[in-house]
């Protein structure tokens, strides 16, 4: 009961007449009861504003007595922090304001007056408001000043102000710029008043007021607008009625709205809309045209806003082509209706139409309601709807024409494809070469991720002879499978469907291992057609998907069929070659069956002079040569120990010459008989150079031959394991250094350090590369420049061995690695044929090949190849 006492005793004081600031001032006389200051607080907690009371003294400072808690709701300030200093308030006033609250305050100090202000504040929150601020001032018998009053918040009154000024000019405004005529007419249909500036009108002012509409108006337009004025004060609703004047410009339409505008009077608002009766009519004959040619367009016509692309009106030909009905698209946006295949193309369209406002023949995908997509040629146009701007679309369906296009061009490609496939065939016996030109173009054609084809063989099950694979996709190539229960379901899968179409391999039933194979090989679409040869399965021509499932085009099955026959037809002739080759086998078989014993024969002598005329002309003429060496040497030495008898020792050390003892050298080679043990000949060193190079050749020669005897009968013995071809090349280039530095030679080595490994025997190798080395040095003066190199080129390493040597005749390089005697004349030794013919054997046995090219400038280029080195090769213990 204390609380409402508290809440009603404000409204109880104010209702006698008691004053704000008469409650404030009793509180700090003496009598004031310290049980009153609930009711202050509650007077000031009531009122929307804020209490207060300041004393001013004579010295300027300022003590503030008392301030109500409407502070913190008017200032967002705590009294106690106004009372600690009061020019807080101060500076929250608008500095608009400031000037005229500091004039007002001292006018008040001046003259005693009350004082009153209005003003705007900004409070620490940053909100403006308008304050109204009066108050009593007292003087004070001491001379202080004392100041009683409430600060009001006015800023609702303010904005309510603000808001009714502007509505009125804004109102007398739209008033003056209204070209109408304005009458104000009693019930009776009296003229009261006009408002007739900007409008075109014969009569004036004075010759219409006063007057009824009988005496100005016809008499049926009269009635019309007696009837409307009665409807209009009855109802209190607007009234619009139109009618026809006669003009000097001829008859006129009129239009007039009438509303309440006092009792028993309406405000009647006329307007002239000739011009829009006229317009209106015209308009309505063109949109009937307009109607007639949007119903019954062959192609879609739509109309919809620019900004969301949502449906105003469309079609019937829209409906046919889109699927969607006229009220499920009437309503809804384009992309709510999933029309667009590309969002992107609305994007560009609207764009060309805000930059020129139309758009011809854009070529568009649209997706109709069952999914399908089609192809039209849109031309659109901005139009004005009402004041939103929109677009009109036109949309002729160009899917048919398209596909048609495609299909020809489609046609052309696989005519084009099968007429080569069949020239191919006609013209090549390489089977393996017609098999994977065909995949490839196929591939190509069909933009598939794998084409490839597959053998079936009885005993060796099914394999893949032929594949064209993107890079990104694992490839099938050389995969087989001799699984017998797999073969069977693969098999009856071709000989089930004959053509084997699936457009999604998750949506059909297999059997676990062919899913495996799917996964394995990333198959997500598939098309088969079987390689029929005698009406058997032979094989198949596979088209594989591999990045999404894929719609197999009938087209596209008809060329993998006719192309799978034209595979046919290439195995089938590959076979009946491979026959005819065996037919001519088994004759040339019975003639050579008759003639094989003389053949062998023939070949035994044969060897048998080869083995002779090598040793006769190469062991004999070596061995000869070296004889005549020797006695050329022991005669020269004889002479020279005669000429020694009669010249001094001293001119025997000045011509150079080596004395050499007779008994030094064997009884065989002896000329003449030795005259003392102690007797010696100078020789020079050149002869005995000779001699041994001589001897050397001799002993190479003769190993050369016993090795060349020793690979006819029991066949060349090497031991082949994975090599570094580099670290091969250390070896050998250790053993070429003596030689090359004698003569003058270079060898620039261009082979990489990182070349795989390579299946050869090591020692062999490194004969074969200094035979090569030295054949260019003996056939060549010094100075020689040899290049050797090497590269990866089908799983062999192939090395080259170049000088700038003495070239050969294309018979001599053919020949150089042959067994045959050569002319003893001839510049090259027979020792160095021999080796060539060793290199050559020693090639071969490692599986690989060997030849010799004479450069177009000069020298010549050595090569071989040799295996690489097989996993299995490498991880052997």
């Amino acid at each position: 009961m204390a609380m409402i006492t508290l809440n009603i005793m404000p409204i109880a004081y104010i209702s006698k007449g008691l004053r704000v600031d008469e409650i404030v001032k009793s509180a700090h006389k003496p009598d004031f009861l310290p049980e009153k200051i609930p009711l202050l607080e509650t007077v000031a907690a009531n009122l929307p504003g804020m209490i207060f009371q300041i004393l001013q003294r004579q010295d300027g400072s300022v003590f503030i007595p008392y301030i109500s808690s409407g502070c913190k709701y008017l200032y967002e300030l705590e009294p106690e922090a106004v009372q600690a200093d009061f020019r807080v308030l101060c500076k929250l006033i608008h500095p608009q304001d400031i000037q005229a609250f500091t004039e007002s305050i001292a006018v008040c100090r001046n003259t005693l007056t009350p004082w009153h202000w209005e003003g705007q504040i900004i409070t620490p929150s940053g909100k403006l408001k308008w304050i109204q601020g009066t108050s009593q001032p007292e003087l004070q018998e001491d001379g202080d000043f004392l100041w009683h009053g409430l600060i009001m918040d006015i800023t609702d009154r303010k904005q309510a102000q603000e808001k009714l000024q502007e509505s009125e000019a804004r109102y007398k405004a739209i008033l003056d710029a209204i070209p109408d005529l304005m009458f104000r007419i009693s019930r009776d249909g009296e003229y009261l008043d006009l408002k007739s500036e900007g409008a075109n009108i014969t009569l004036s002012r004075e010759e219409i007021v006063g007057k009824n509409l009988q005496e100005l108006l016809p008499s049926d337009v009269a009635a019309i607008s007696q009837v409307a004025i009665a409807k209009t004060l009855d109802s209190g609703i607007l009234q619009t009625c139109e009618y026809q004047l006669p003009t000097s410009l001829g008859v006129r339409d009129y239009e007039a709205r009438l509303v309440v505008s006092g009792t028993d009077e309406v405000l009647a608002i006329v307007r002239d809309i000739t011009d829009r009766k006229q317009g209106e009519v015209a308009l309505q004959n063109l949109a009937q045209k307009f109607a007639k040619a949007f119903s019954c367009s062959p192609d879609s016509i739509t109309i919809s806003t620019l900004q969301e692309g949502r449906f105003i009106e469309v079609n019937d030909s829209f409906v046919n082509l889109s699927g969607y009905g006229r009220d499920e698209a009437i309503g809804k946006t384009s992309f709510e209706l999933n029309l667009w295949v590309q969002d992107r193309d609305r994007l560009n369209l609207v764009q060309e139409l805000q930059s020129t406002g139309v758009a011809r023949n854009l070529e568009i995908e649209f997706r109709q309601k069952s999914g399908e997509i089609i192809t039209t040629l849109l031309s659109a146009e901005v139009i004005d709807l009402n004041g939103i701007p929109a677009i009109l679309a036109v949309h002729h369906d160009i899917t048919e024409r398209k596909q048609v296009e495609a299909q020809l061009r489609f046609c052309a490609q696989r005519d084009r494809l099968l007429a080569e496939t069949l020239v191919r065939i006609r013209s090549s016996l390489n089977l393996e070469q017609i098999l994977q030109t065909t995949v490839t173009e196929v591939r190509q054609f069909l933009q598939a991720d794998r084409v490839f084809i597959g053998l079936n063989n009885a005993n060796l099950g099914i394999k893949t002879i032929a594949e064209s694979v993107d890079p990104k996709y694992p490839s099938v190539s050389g995969w087989s499978i001799n699984d017998e229960a797999y073969l069977q379901e693969l098999r009856n899968l071709l000989k089930d469907n004959l053509v084997r179409v699936v457009e999604d391999i998750t949506q059909i039933e297999v059997s676990p291992k062919v899913k495996a194979h799917y996964r394995k090989f990333q198959t997500k679409a598939t098309l088969a057609v079987p390689i029929m040869l005698n009406n058997e399965l032979f094989g198949a021509l596979i088209a594989n998907q591999c990045s999404e499932p894929r719609h197999w085009l009938p087209i596209e099955i008809d060329l993998l069929q006719q192309m799978s026959e034209q595979v046919a037809i290439a195995i089938q002739q590959s076979q009946i070659c491979q026959k005819l080759a065996e037919l001519n086998t088994n004759l040339e078989y019975q003639v050579q069956e008759r003639t094989a014993q003389l053949e062998q024969k023939m070949q035994e002598v044969e060897k048998l002079h080869r083995v002779k005329d090598v040793v006769l002309h190469t062991v004999a003429h070596d061995l000869r040569t070296s004889v005549m060496g020797n006695l050329m040497v022991l005669k020269n030495l004889l002479n020279q120990g005669q000429g020694q008898g009669s010249r001094g020792a001293g001119e025997q050390g000045s011509r150079g010459a080596i004395t050499a003892s007779l008994s030094s050298l064997p009884l065989s080679h002896a000329p003449c008989p030795i005259p003392s043990a102690q007797s010696s000949i100078p020789i020079s060193r050149s002869i005995i150079e000779r001699m041994i190079q001589g001897n050397d050749r001799q002993l190479t020669m003769i190993n050369s031959l016993l090795e060349i005897n020793s690979c006819e009968k029991q066949g060349l013995e090497i031991k082949i394991e994975p090599v570094q071809f580099s670290t091969l090349l250390g070896g050998t280039f250790s053993q070429l250094e003596p030689m090359l530095t004698q003569n003058q030679a270079t060898l620039k080595n261009l082979v990489p350090a990182d070349l795989p490994l390579v299946m050869a025997d090591g020692t062999r190798l490194q004969k074969v590369l200094v035979n090569l080395i030295a054949h260019g040095l003996q056939n060549n003066p010094p100075g020689l420049n040899f290049t050797l190199s090497a590269t990866v080129e089908g799983g062999m390493i192939r090395t080259q061995i170049q000088d700038d040597g003495v070239g050969m005749s294309k018979v001599e390089c053919d020949r150089l690695f042959d067994l045959h005697v050569r002319d003893p004349q001839d510049c090259c030794s027979t020792s160095i044929g021999l080796k060539m013919y060793l290199c050559r054997k020693v090639i071969k046995a490692h599986g690989g090949e060997i030849g010799v090219m004479s450069n177009r400038k000069r020298g010549l280029t050595f090569w071989f190849t040799l295996p690489l080195a097989t996993s299995s090769a490498t991880n052997r213990p």
